[in-house]
């Protein structure tokens, strides 16, 4: 493997796109930011880097306080418009349907539709070249109570968070394994008990078996495909079941109903997926069925007409007629000349 060395740039991918709201509930604004991440963890600390030409460079500078908002594929247009659009020139709230809720300890709005917002509260400003670095400490953390589970842990991977690299947008692929995994010790299985030579191994107990089952089945429930249905898009999605026409809900158990019948659906890791299935279909194989007397007429002779017989039907050397022949072939007398005369063939 060989690298190139190119000159100094922005290629350290993936990216949040995070949601980068400022200004107050009666103003609010909203714009893209990748340029973030975390610099240290105790105290929270993050940053934002932003131009001095943007709208957002002039709110926080006065009000000193921002939010970063996670968005998921659902928001990904929106992501997207607020990024291109200037809030100079309009409610961009408004303009992508996203909806500004308050915060606990800024005045800054944030988004409600990202399952996570961080509101962030500025230390220091930093100027770099063609951006600004606003260092802030994360004061609160706002998180979607619908991806907490049961022991009270942020199951975040069920949102569908997207990626930013190299000017596009990306979904998030399956998990792989978690922090320390490389270096984490296997646990060791018991020991069987010994027993003699005519007894039978002990079987686990009823209770264990199902637990370990169990285990597998949650750990895989996460990124198993599932078939869409009226509930799952209505949980996950209601603006795609809204959006499209005809009946707003399906009933229990159909298919979704901005998809066709031959279109296979499903979600995986939060994300809507359909599989185009092709709209033609293949060419039957063609019958076995005997063709009519007269064909076989003119492919088999005369005798197959007369006995209306289908050697297709009965395989291709059935019948004992073509398994018997007279030909004998002829043989050559080479002449002094060079020349060869064809004898006659014996016969019997």
């Amino acid at each position: 493997m060989t690298k190139q060395t190119w000159k100094p740039g922005t290629m350290l991918a993936p990216l949040p796109p995070a949601l980068i709201t400022s200004g107050d509930m009666a103003h609010p604004n909203v714009m893209t930011a990748a340029w973030t991440g975390i610099i240290c963890s105790d105290p929270v600390i993050t940053y934002v880097s932003l131009r001095p030409s943007r709208y957002t460079h002039e709110l926080v500078s006065q009000n000193k306080e921002f939010v970063i908002n996670l968005p998921t594929w659902r928001q990904a247009e929106a992501v997207d418009t607020v990024g291109v659009k200037s809030g100079r020139d309009g409610d961009k709230f408004a303009l992508t349907g996203l909806t500004p809720e308050p915060c606990t300890k800024v005045k800054a709005p944030q988004v409600a539709e990202c399952p996570v917002s961080l509101e962030c509260k500025v230390l220091e400003v930093r100027p770099f070249g063609t951006h600004d670095m606003f260092l802030a400490e994360v004061v609160a953390v706002n998180v979607d109570d619908k991806y907490i589970d049961e022991s009270g842990a942020l199951d975040l991977e069920k949102a569908g968070l997207i990626a930013y690299a190299h000017g596009f947008y990306y979904t998030l692929g399956r998990k792989i394994g978690k922090f320390g995994f490389s270096v984490e010790k296997k646990k060791k299985k018991p020991a069987a008990p010994e027993t003699d030579e005519t007894d039978e191994a002990p079987k686990p107990p009823k209770d264990e078996a199902k637990a370990s089952v169990a285990t597998v089945l949650k750990a895989d429930e996460k990124f198993s495909r599932k078939k869409i249905t009226a509930e799952t898009i209505a949980a996950s999605c209601p603006s795609a079941v809204a959006s499209h026409g005809g009946p707003k809900i399906a009933a229990a158990g159909k298919p979704a109903p901005h998809t066709l019948e031959h279109d296979e659906t499903f979600i995986e890791n939060g994300v809507e997926v359909i599989v185009k299935k092709s709209r033609f279909s293949k060419t039957p194989a063609l019958s076995a069925a005997p063709h009519p007397a007269d064909k076989n007429a003119r492919r088999k002779g005369k005798d197959s007409r007369a006995k209306g017989e289908n050697s297709r039907s009965k395989g291709k050397f059935s019948r004992k007629d073509h398994k018997q022949t007279n030909y004998e072939p002829y043989s050559f007398k080479k002449k002094a000349d060079g020349s060869f005369k064809k004898k006659s063939p014996r016969r019997a």
